[in-house]
């Protein structure tokens, strides 16, 4: 059997090999849930969120009322609300988190990404224009209505606009349970009315002219 040692040795370390999974997103959980403990009341620093107690864990942890209202209007005429681990203890390891936009007529979600996940959305109220430029500086956009979906790419900026004169509204669904906001800064150009508004037609006649 000397011979066939090394052989058999590398066999078992090729199928070892085949058998991990790298994390490309948030890693699997290990147990069947994990609600989070408040990160105010955390006693340990980990990378993620401390479980409860499972003696402790109700139906309530699976439960979140967070995106039932919309909330404070922004600058553009936007309200975004993303609701993590942190907020909805029930999502702590299973990779996901949930967000809801509002947009006034005319509203504008500035430009943003999230640098750990990538984000769908699904329109329920009112039309927009939604898109996102890639690192070759392409833009994609497309308009929507109720019941369409879009997907925004982990770590590209996108935005979305309403182009209609009523409000709309649009929930989020992102891989990753915590995954970030990094917006242009309103302080890095102008922000009166009237440069907004250039703002807003030069995106919509990007979309006419790629149509």
């Amino acid at each position: 059997m000397k011979p066939f040692a090394p052989f058999f040795f590398m066999l078992l370390f090729l199928e070892a090999f085949s058998n991990i999974q790298v994390c490309l997103g948030d890693c699997d959980n290990l147990q069947d849930t994990c609600p989070a403990v408040p990160p105010n009341k955390q006693t340990i620093f980990i990378n993620g969120l401390q479980c409860k107690n499972p003696v402790n864990v109700t139906a309530q942890d699976f439960r979140t009322t967070e995106l039932s209202k919309a909330g404070p209007t922004d600058i553009f005429g936007a309200s975004l609300k993303i609701v993590s681990a942190a907020e909805f203890n029930g999502l702590n390891t299973l990779g996901l988190s949930i967000g809801r936009i509002d947009l006034d007529g005319n509203g504008l979600v500035n430009f943003h990404y999230h640098p750990r996940a990538t984000e769908i959305i699904f329109v329920t109220k009112g039309v927009l224009l939604a898109g996102f430029v890639d690192t070759k500086n392409q833009f994609f956009q497309k308009f929507l209505k109720v019941g369409d979906v879009f997907v925004f790419p982990k770590a590209l900026f996108h935005f979305c606009l309403n182009t209609g004169f009523e409000e709309s509204t649009v929930f989020s669904v992102y891989n990753s349970q915590n995954p970030g906001f990094v917006s242009l800064s309103p302080t890095t150009f102008d922000t009166t009315l009237e440069s907004l508004d250039k703002i807003k037609k030069r995106l919509i006649s990007l979309s006419a002219s790629e149509a």
